[in-house]
């Protein structure tokens, strides 16, 4: 029996008041496999911001923990979770999850895992400022209970846990940590995955090797993977025919029809279950017009989805009413999705004291979604058709990942998130309750729904919570969401194992292969 499938028949007997008996898996022993051969290049619109796994805080972070550090679990796609550095687990009473580990499994610096590594880990996730620390609220320990035994125990019962823990919950060697210090460990990264850490040169590219003392049964069988930052779209898909690049990420929609008549060229396509939209900064000094709801009403009604989609994207996006895609538990079809009525627009500024309209600033990156700064510069023009004088701020990613990590973005940005974990509360938890690492909204009704939400053992009563939850954002608008972004990557027909694009932007690097090999 798989034990992921146990997992959720045991969240019922739970609300039942039974307790799941122990089934534990057999460690399956690393395979022995030829040794990795050739080279993949990645090209991606923007540099990974952190080599730190808990400091992670994009998904092209999270694409390269995963090939250099593994967690307990691991996602798999459409939102499901395998066994990883964890050869089985149980609850042990509704509070108290229970994790075995395997053994035999070494750090990429020769150390071996045990549970006070893994206790280290997560205690470091729950009390740094990191970007996911979210999720990580409701943990009320992490006990290494013996060297290969470890304990979460949650404040209350938790059925979402195992789902957040397989996505970004990684593993890191304690001893390495305390005796090198953090600084040295954001330097020369140290995990238990597929792929080492050789080099980085900051702002252009990650190198890493395939790990020779991988504990799995499928190792790396590409000796080197290569993350190189290409911020231009162009750029990107020439270094991707000239064989300078063998994966090109976020192509651009008017190149699609020539890259699909290069005979050594495919182009994925699909829906990446990422959400791109305007957030409000409602944490700025009061008297900005944003903080009248009235006004984020207005800005919602003065941008014309359809056209965005169509005329900037080329049809590289689905219209959104609420922060989530259909995929995902808790999407709710019954929210209407804010009409395109100048008209309306103006008359909520006139009730809001702006019959003139004002004037804002709206920030964007440049390279990180498609055509993102297109995209802020044509909303900016449909603003400015209402009277919102609107100015475009374009930032490095890096140095808009600061701001953003500092609350200090303007009035208005554009931003993605995406939802690998395919669960309301992995977007509205952090984008939307009050003090997450990435919010920049209060709303205590909110914090309460999303609370109890995220708490909720009967499924049906979560979906009832989170309907309330997204009739409450619609009408108080923390952001206007645009549209779900329809990903493409071009790709050398001598690569393998790619991973679809459907349903999340995350990629299992890690597992690709070369045709040749």
């Amino acid at each position: 029996m798989r034990k992921e499938a146990l997992v959720p028949g045991f969240i019922a007997l739970l609300y039942l008041g039974c307790l799941l008996a122990p089934s534990f898996l057999m460690v399956t022993p690393a395979g022995a496999g030829a040794a990795a051969e050739g080279k993949i290049v990645i090209a991606e619109g923007v540099d990974v911001s952190n080599l730190d796994p808990q400091k992670a805080s994009s998904s092209v972070d999270l694409n390269y923990c995963t090939t250099i550090f593994d967690g307990l679990l691991r996602r798999t796609e459409g939102g499901g979770f395998s066994l990883s550095l964890a050869e089985s687990y149980r609850a042990v009473d509704p509070t108290t999850w229970e994790f075995k580990l395997r053994q035999g499994v070494f750090f990429h610096n020769g150390d071996p895992l045990t549970a006070s590594d893994v206790a280290f880990s997560y205690n470091r996730t729950r009390n740094e400022n990191n970007p996911l620390k979210a999720f990580s609220r409701g943990l009320k320990a992490v006990i290494a209970v013996d060297p290969y035994t470890v304990h979460i125990i949650t404040e209350r019962p938790d059925p979402n846990l195992p789902k957040r823990m397989a996505l970004a919950a990684y593993i890191v060697p304690e001893r390495y940590i305390r005796e090198k210090g953090v600084d040295h460990f954001v330097q020369h990264p140290v995990g238990t995955g597929r792929y080492k850490f050789v080099k980085r040169i900051v702002g252009e590219s990650i190198e890493l090797e395939a790990n020779d003392r991988y504990w799995g049964k499928e190792p790396a069988t590409v000796r080197t993977l290569v993350f190189k930052a290409v911020a231009d779209a162009q750029k990107r898909v020439e270094a991707l025919i000239k064989g300078e690049v063998q994966i090109a990420a976020n192509i651009a929609p008017y190149m699609v029809s020539n890259l699909q008549k290069h005979p050594e060229l495919d182009v994925i396509s699909g829906p990446s279950g990422r959400i791109v939209f305007i957030a409000f900064n409602l944490l700025k000094p009061a008297g900005s017009p944003i903080t009248d709801r009235r006004v984020r009403q207005a800005i919602s009604h003065a941008i014309d989805r359809e056209a965005l989609i169509e005329n900037v994207l080329l049809g590289s996006g689905r219209i959104l009413a609420t922060p989530l895609v259909p995929s995902v538990f808790g999407y709710d079809p019954s929210i209407p999705t804010y009409p395109y009525d100048p008209a309306k627009a103006r008359k909520l500024l006139a009730e809001a004291g702006y019959p003139e309209g004002f004037e804002i600033v709206l920030a964007t990156p440049s390279g990180r979604y498609i055509r993102d700064r297109q995209v802020a510069d044509a909303v900016a023009g449909m603003l400015g058709k209402v009277g919102i004088r609107t100015r475009v701020k374009v930032y490095e990613w890096g140095a808009y990942l600061k701001a953003l990590e500092g609350h200090q973005t303007e009035p208005l940005y554009l931003l993605g998130w995406g939802n690998p974990i395919h669960d309301a509360d992995w977007v509205l938890t952090p984008l939307l309750s009050s003090g997450a690492h990435n919010s920049n909204y209060s709303n205590p009704e909110l914090d309460r729904l999303l609370e109890a939400a995220r708490f909720e053992m009967d499924q049906e009563k979560r979906k009832a919570i989170y309907h309330q939850a997204l009739l409450l954002i619609h009408d108080d608008v923390p952001g206007v969401y645009l549209y779900e972004q329809v990903e493409r990557y071009g790709i050398n027909r001598n690569v393998l194992n790619f991973p679809p694009p459907a349903e999340t932007e995350l990629k299992s690097w890690d597992t690709l292969k070369l045709k040749d090999r």
